[in-house]
């Protein structure tokens, strides 16, 4: 079977590349060789031209320069240096904006998601899924906690919204290039990608595995990192908790007037005294409590709303730093990029001179969140 079509402005040729494998890393020195040497070896076997995008979230460790040496000698490289670290999800945009291929696929650094699983998503992208997504069987070399939260935050946040992301995914997944087109559509500036991607729709695979130890190094989340990114994700995708905090607040109304009631008709009935001290303290603090919870949850979204009215870009680069040609180039394509032939590869510089024939927006795969200086 054919690979799905290309859309209007692309079929008029053949695509240079087939298949772009997007690769956002931060200080992951000790495990790109081990990354690039296995996806050369998954990509080599399948018989198609590609490009790895490799996105540099501000690495400090050298990461970038292993990367820029590879790319001098190596065909079929990409390397997008940010100009500092914004974070996985805008390098991830970033990535996508700059993929050319006619299907785009995501994959972590610490190759925790097997590259080896590539050939049976391409497999799926070929049999008409728009959208081939890899669901977490067991999570390898996770604690016991970071398991049970994230099984309980995707629970909660397909409770919360109407998205329908699927519970125990991340970002490894495969787009046809329709999905690329649609997802660049969303504007926003606050980004949570798994949303984001469940939200455009279009045909979905889903296809179970076996998570992966990482292979070298040590991660660069931690749990407040998580927590940030979980609240992120709830606030960009449902108002419920609004709903919750009216609720809340309804409630402890409602509990306010009851016990006033108890105590009056005590008093009147019974002659009780009345000990306000205690029962004050305790009515005051229930809501307090109530209060900023409720002004916690306002202030959340009145920040995300503060942040996209600034309209800022999402992620700024440093350069980019390409390979003379898209890897396996078929006969009939063409080249993803010019490049200067005495070095091998080309360099997009926004610091050095300008030019002479920079490439269009379509090749180079620039998009709306994208600003070079």
């Amino acid at each position: 079977m054919h690979p799905p079509p290309l859309p209007t402005a692309a079929r008029s040729r053949r695509p240079a590349v087939q298949l772009s494998v997007i690769v956002p890393f931060l200080n992951e020195r000790d495990v790109l060789p081990v990354c690039l040497e296995r996806l050369r070896r998954v990509l080599d076997g399948l018989n198609e031209s590609y490009e790895i995008v490799f996105v540099d979230d501000g690495s400090r460790d050298g990461s970038a320069e292993f990367l820029a040496a590879r790319i001098r000698t190596e065909p079929g490289l990409k390397l997008l240096r940010l100009s500092r670290n914004f974070g996985k999800e805008a390098a991830m945009t970033a990535g996508i904006e700059h993929a050319v291929g006619a299907a785009v696929v995501i994959l972590d650094a610490d190759l925790q998601d097997p590259p080896e699983l590539i050939p049976d998503m391409v497999r799926a992208w070929r049999e008409g899924a728009d959208v081939v997504c890899m669901r977490r069987r067991s999570r390898a070399g996770e604690s016991w906690l970071k398991r049970a939260s994230a099984y309980a935050y995707y629970r909660l946040l397909n409770r919360l919204s109407k998205a329908g992301i699927p519970a125990d995914t991340g970002d490894f997944r495969l787009m046809s290039r329709k999905a690329v087109q649609a997802l660049l559509q969303l504007p926003e500036r606050c980004r949570y990608m798994k949303g984001m991607y469940a939200w455009i729709g279009l045909p979905t695979r889903i296809i179970d595995y076996d998570r992966d130890p990482r292979a070298a190094g040590t991660t660069k989340w931690n749990y407040l990192g998580l927590m940030r990114l979980a609240m992120e994700g709830i606030t960009s995708f449902s108002t419920a908790p609004l709903r919750w905090a009216t609720g809340l607040g309804v409630a402890a109304a409602l509990a306010g007037v009851g016990f006033g009631i108890v105590i009056t008709l005590k008093t009147l009935l019974l002659g009780e005294e009345v000990h306000g001290y205690p029962s004050l303290i305790a009515i005051i603090t229930f809501l307090s409590g109530v209060q900023l919870i409720t002004i916690g949850l306002l202030g959340e979204y009145v920040g995300k709303t503060y942040m996209e009215s600034k309209q800022r870009p999402v992620y700024l680069l440093r350069d980019v730093q390409r390979s003379r040609t898209a890897a396996l180039r078929l006969p009939g394509s063409e080249p993803d990029t010019a490049a200067d032939p005495a070095s091998g590869y080309a360099r997009d510089d926004a610091a050095g001179p300008a030019r002479q024939a920079a490439p269009s927006a379509a090749m180079t795969g620039e998009g709306p969140h994208a600003v070079n200086f």
